[in-house]
């Protein structure tokens, strides 16, 4: 019997990086129930708690971001980037991949960049529009590169790119459009499903502006407007939110059509309740939008590296699949563009239709064929009578 292909998959730090690439250990398990799937991610960030809730092991390396202005933590970067260089090489050599799947993140730069030295082959996968700097280091030694926005392909080796959309979890995009998974989640909610429901997420650590602008418009949103909200505003903002409306003189009971998170692991039934989105413009949230076919209000945050989140958001809003709002004009902006966005259904659908067109639902089972079968002909040519090197690489 064959041995069970082998994939190591580096992801971490936001759940950007770290939900398609458990898509795409998904896809790859149903290809090939058998695989042998290792993360390699960091202990600090999310990765450690989503990964294993996935169902797959994941092993540390000690590394973390390069901060863009002078800190104390910048001291300890050489020495971090030095033992986690060690550390992948350990997890190559004993773990001995056929294949290194990289979706960006802290981690995903040394142990990507070990493995091409061992001979693994080295598959990238971008979810950005302009795409983080550890891809674009990684993007001379690897086989393909996996694009989510063609706007991508411009910073890569072209014969590389395969422009294929970024993986979603298949649940997402096969229940959201299902009527009675609908039904469903108004139940789970508590909500009415004649009335409009309203989605507000700022990303995995939430977004100050996003919660800012909800606090000076909730009145309006819950009462004038009638929406029902799902408001995610992050873990380290909840007790913040809480507090503040709690001393303006407003319980829980005075906005009973409001349900508070700090993070939803699973956001499928908050997807399938909403009728519309204001959410930062990460790669997965977009990615979700267009899965989803969901009219949103994007507003990219204007602190993230190279201004990625504005160009994801462009690249929707440019094709009319959003609407994008600047961060600094999202308190002014935001519930007259909820008004004319709900009072407003041709355009809503209009923006949905857009979104879904642009929607690549089959990106993570693509993506995974792609890597077992370059893995699977490789294999064969190690095989071919006369070729002597039949194991795996494991000495640099």
């Amino acid at each position: 019997m064959a041995d069970p292909i082998r994939i190591m998959i580096a992801a971490g730090g936001t759940g950007g990086h770290v939900f398609p690439a458990i898509a795409i250990a998904d896809a790859i398990r149903e290809e090939q129930p058998g695989a042998a799937i290792l993360f390699v991610g960091t202990r600090d960030r999310m990765e450690w708690k989503a990964v294993p809730q996935a169902g797959y092991e994941i092993a540390a390396i000690w590394i973390s971001g390069f901060h863009r202005r002078l800190t104390l933590k910048n001291l300890l970067f050489p020495l971090k980037l030095l033992v986690s260089m060690w550390q992948s090489r350990h997890l190559v050599r004993s773990f001995r991949p056929d294949a290194m799947i990289s979706c960006g993140g802290f981690a995903s730069g040394p142990a990507g960049w070990v493995a091409a030295r061992y001979g693994i082959p080295l598959f990238l996968q971008e979810q950005n529009s302009y795409p983080g700097v550890t891809n674009r280091k990684l993007a001379s030694s690897a086989q393909l590169i996996f694009t989510a926005f063609e706007d991508a392909a411009k910073w890569f080796p072209e014969q590389k790119v395969r422009h294929e959309g970024n993986p979603v979890r298949k649940s997402l995009v096969s229940d959201v459009r299902d009527p009675e998974v609908r039904s469903e989640a108004f139940n789970h909610f508590g909500f009415d499903p004649g009335r409009p429901v309203l989605l507000v997420m700022g990303g995995s650590g939430g977004a100050k502006s996003i919660n800012e602008a909800m606090f000076r418009h909730l009145e309006t949103l819950h009462d004038s407007l009638g929406f029902q909200i799902i408001w995610q505003c992050g873990k380290h903002y909840l007790a913040d939110v809480k507090e503040r409306r709690n001393s303006s003189g407003n319980t829980p009971a005075d906005y009973p059509d409001l349900r508070l998170y700090d993070f939803m692991d699973d956001v499928s039934k908050a997807w399938a309740a909403a009728d519309l989105v204001v959410s930062r413009a990460g790669a997965t949230t977009c990615a979700e939008l267009m899965a989803t076919g969901k009219a949103g209000i994007l507003v990219p945050s204007p602190w993230v590296a190279g201004d990625h989140q504005t160009h994801n958001a462009r690249a929707l809003s440019d094709r009319g699949a959003a609407v994008l709002i600047k961060d600094e004009d999202l308190d002014e902006q935001l519930a007259d563009t909820l008004s004319e966005l709900i009072g407003d259904s041709s355009r809503r659908n209009e923006i949905e239709k857009k979104a879904a067109a642009m929607a690549r639902p089959d990106a993570a089972a693509s993506i995974a064929r792609q890597i077992l079968d370059h893995i699977t002909k490789a294999s064969a040519r190690k095989k071919k009578p006369g070729n002597h090197n039949q194991t795996r690489t494991t000495t640099a």
